[in-house]
């Protein structure tokens, strides 16, 4: 399936369960004094969830350009040198606003990934929160109890704060949540190690593709939890780390929603681009790589946080989008020999 496909199917599956798709919002936050930048698709919603708002329906799907390089979330200087993190990506999600909630969202998820999509069974581990008994927040059993009507028990992973307890930033709406993780790797690989244990161990074909947040705390100013008026369901799919697992490949920058900005690069640069499948490349090769991954990747960011109105600046948010550029450019002269500017070039692909 084409990246355009895949993203269209999932926002049909869910209009189909009752939900409003609803536009991105723009990256750039201009009247959230806690975020720069979206870096969830549950950050236009936040007023909602803290019932501040009223929805125009209590069931939402969309697709959100995230920004994740300021704050909570930095995945500025991993990008490149891995081939699964972005500065700026794509993030599909589903969400109920006091509506429906574990025993819809999991099943739902499910259905998506197995039946329409029609990805293997056996490839797939989820997640439940084991619990904090400091924060006075039991163990996920609702959450588990649905798993193990899909899932045999050995691919259910116990998660601990860090993994499974999704909070936006220092002070907000946040709550225990539920991930699906994907093994794309060799079946000859697979029956040599267990997936099972390279679930958030940062294995490049191990990878978390959508994680279903169950809304019910507030983070207050002081670090305490207070319960939520209502429940709500935040759902966030990796749109890049589907396609890759949708187009079988091993990589998100082998992919069509990078393969054509690669194939750019190369023609401007002359360098060529190695895909992930070749494995055993030289420093040199593994320099270009990286160097191209860097540029493509942050020319994306860059082109749409100036389409949302953010214009490179040498202060806030606007300093963030030059210091991207800035990393792409530096990038380009170092390791792709460019001696004249050249990344505006990309912008039209």
């Amino acid at each position: 399936m084409k990246s355009q496909d895949i993203r269209k199917a999932y926002l049909q599956f869910f209009e189909s369960k009752g939900h409003l798709i609803v536009p991105s919002a723009p990256i750039v936050l201009k009247d959230d004094p806690t975020l720069m930048f979206n870096n969830s698709g549950m950050a236009q919603f936040k007023e909602y969830f803290l019932g501040n708002a009223t929805p125009k329906s209590n069931r939402i799907t969309d697709t959100q350009k995230c920004l994740r390089v300021s704050g909570k979330h930095n995945d500025l200087e991993d990008v490149g040198f891995d081939t699964y993190h972005h500065t700026m990506f794509e993030m599909l999600g589903n969400w109920s606003f006091g509506d429906y909630f574990k025993k819809e969202a999991l099943p739902w998820a499910w259905e998506f990934l197995t039946e329409v999509l029609k990805l293997e069974k056996d490839r797939l581990y989820v997640s439940v929160f084991e619990g904090n008994e400091a924060e006075n927040v039991p163990f996920d059993q609702d959450a588990f109890d649905i798993w193990k009507q899909f899932v045999p028990e050995d691919r259910i992973i116990l998660g601990n704060k860090k993994d499974n307890f999704w909070e936006m930033g220092d002070q907000g709406p946040c709550g225990p949540c539920s991930e699906i993780h994907i093994d794309l790797r060799t079946d000859a690989e697979r029956a040599a190690v267990s997936g099972f244990s390279l679930v958030n161990a940062d294995h490049p074909q191990v990878v978390e593709i959508w994680n279903n947040v169950f809304m019910e705390f507030n983070r207050k100013a002081d670090g305490s939890l207070e319960k939520l008026p209502a429940q709500h369901v935040d759902t966030g799919m990796g749109f890049e780390r589907l396609c890759m697992a949708m187009q079988g490949v091993t990589s998100n920058y082998d992919t069509d929603v990078f393969t054509p900005l690669i194939a750019k690069v190369e023609e401007i640069t002359g360098f060529k681009y190695t895909t992930n499948e070749i494995k055993d490349v030289s420093e040199e090769q593994n320099k270009t790589n990286i160097a191209i991954r860097v540029v493509i990747d942050h020319v994306r960011a860059v082109a749409f946080a100036i389409a949302d109105g953010q214009l490179p600046s040498n202060t806030g948010a606007g300093y963030v989008i030059r210091r991207i550029l800035r990393r792409a450019i530096r990038y380009g002269f170092t390791f792709l020999n460019t001696k004249e500017a050249f990344i505006y070039e990309l912008v039209g692909v």
